[in-house]
């Protein structure tokens, strides 16, 4: 049994060391685009935009504004009883802003894009397709892995407002339809209890969720070997371990803000 874990512990080890390497080596591609903007491929970073930002709106607003109702409902019985039933407008822009709205959009785009990201890389390894791209002179870097980070670097921070907008929206019509608080009353509470600081701490968390999601699914869909069946095993472990790694730099974020008293 303990040499199992320690087995697992040296390969787990190993992977990290690996994926540290991979990011150095997407940082080095990107400053070559810095320092030469006309290897900037826009295609690609279009392409991506529209794939892991536009066609993401429907599942991301509708799952926001459920979440919403859900935060609003939850919190109406206690409310109700104290007589705080306005101070439902600062349970929803709180936790939506700072919390929920940017979580919940990584953790869909992880388990749409993340997953999409490392599929079409494993096949293209499996297929030998990245082989040849090296043989005739194409980083793959640039083709594959940056034009998809620049994209969700936009894309995300505009889905995490989408997914504001929506759940403050789902709260506020359950906010009156559970405890009477009118539209106008709500929008009022809701300005004086959310800062500015609040809505910029959670819309400042979307380009590291982001940039985890890319940077892993790339990295598990170029660690692909074998055949089909390891395009499927690393498409799991690529949105496994982006949803972990983006709950921990969520709690890493939420203590740096708590000591920083943001």
């Amino acid at each position: 049994m303990l040499e199992t874990v320690g087995k697992q512990t040296c390969a787990a080890w190993a992977q990290v060391l690996a994926l540290l390497g991979f990011v150095g080596e997407c940082a080095l591609a990107l400053a070559g685009w810095v320092r030469h903007p006309v290897r900037i491929r826009w295609r690609p970073i279009v392409f991506n935009l529209r794939s892991g930002g536009w066609d993401a709106l429907p599942i991301v607003g509708i799952l926001s504004f459920l979440l919403g109702v859900v935060v609003a409902y939850q919190g109406a019985d206690q409310l109700r009883r104290y007589g705080a039933n306005i101070f439902v407008a600062d349970l929803v822009g709180l936790s939506m802003l700072r919390e929920f709205a940017p979580l919940m959009t990584a953790i869909i785009i992880a388990g749409r894009s993340g997953s999409a990201y490392a599929a079409q890389i494993g096949t293209m390894a499996v297929t030998q397709e990245i082989d040849a791209m090296r043989t005739i002179g194409i980083a793959p870097l640039e083709m594959l892995v940056l034009p998809k980070l620049l994209a969700l670097l936009l894309a995300m921070p505009l889905l995490t407002v989408f997914a504001d907008l929506l759940g403050v929206l789902g709260g506020m019509l359950m906010a009156r339809a559970q405890l009477g608080v009118g539209f106008a009353e709500f929008v009022e509470r809701f300005s004086k209890a959310v800062s500015v600081t609040s809505y910029l701490v959670g819309l400042g968390k979307a380009p590291v969720f982001a940039a985890i999601i890319v940077l892993v699914g790339c990295f598990q869909g170029f660690g692909t070997r074998g055949g089909p069946d390891s395009v499927g095993r690393q498409t799991t472990r690529a949105v496994v371990q982006s949803i972990f790694l983006v709950i921990v730099a969520d709690a890493l974020f939420s203590v740096a803000f708590s000591l920083l008293d943001l």
